[in-house]
């Protein structure tokens, strides 16, 4: 299955424009934002799970990123809230479930197969958030591959201040401002090498999940990120 899987083309899935599917599993629903194979897949999505839904355990060979966007996503080993991250890298395993439902965002096969330490922030603290110049920024993972961060921006600031390396961005909250065009909370935009583009937050401001790197498919084979420029 190819799903916005031209890496050299910008992709944009609005808020309004969700189309939710069945997983296997009952009680658990996805959009599918990007995908590269089958069920086994390098894949970004939004997934949703009813309360009650649960999987059995199984590996990620690929290594999973998880973002809570709402309720609370538990595993074998704990539960995590809204605006919890998690990294389970290449290889590890888990018995994911929601006894309460709740909403994440996922991305399967997009790790650096050298990449071995589990992940867990807290957003919502405080201390997780530092200031770098007109905006604040809460660094999730940083390597030879991607920089992956939440960013708040104030009113007008805008995100890009020179050509990207692949950007990723998931609107969190408030929204982002493209030539009269607004990405409400829930867009997803991705962006392919060099692209320079003029986003700016609302009047609101907005907080949004930021990847500025390498594209990592190890869907096939393990294949370690190459340095960035």
């Amino acid at each position: 299955m190819l799903i916005n899987a031209d890496f050299n083309q910008r992709a944009t899935v609005g808020a309004h424009d969700y189309d939710w599917v069945a997983s296997p599993q009952p009680g658990v629903e996805r959009v599918r934002l990007d995908r590269v194979g089958g069920e086994r897949a390098r894949a970004t999505s939004i997934v949703r799970y009813s309360a009650g839904a649960s999987f059995s355990p199984h590996q990620h060979p690929g290594g999973e990123e998880i973002l809570v966007l709402s309720g609370t996503f538990a595993d074998d080993e704990d539960s995590y809230p809204t605006g919890s991250y998690l990294r389970n890298p290449p290889g590890s395993s888990h018995a994911p479930s929601s006894p309460e439902g709740t909403v994440i965002f996922v991305k399967l096969w997009q790790m650096s197969a050298d990449e071995q330490l589990k992940v867990r922030i807290d957003t919502r603290r405080p201390d997780a958030w530092q200031k770098a110049a007109d905006r604040e920024v809460c660094l999730l993972h940083t390597s030879a591959c991607e920089t992956v961060s939440l960013v708040r921006l104030p009113a007008g600031v805008q995100l890009f201040s020179d050509i990207v390396e692949n950007a990723e961005i998931l609107v969190l909250s408030g929204s982002l401002v493209e030539d009269g065009q607004s990405y409400e909370a829930g867009s997803w935009l991705r962006f392919p090498p060099g692209e320079y583009r003029q986003l700016n937050a609302s009047t609101k401001g907005c907080t949004v999940y930021f990847r500025d790197g390498d594209l990592i498919d190890t869907s096939s084979e393990e294949v370690p990120c190459t340095k960035l420029a």
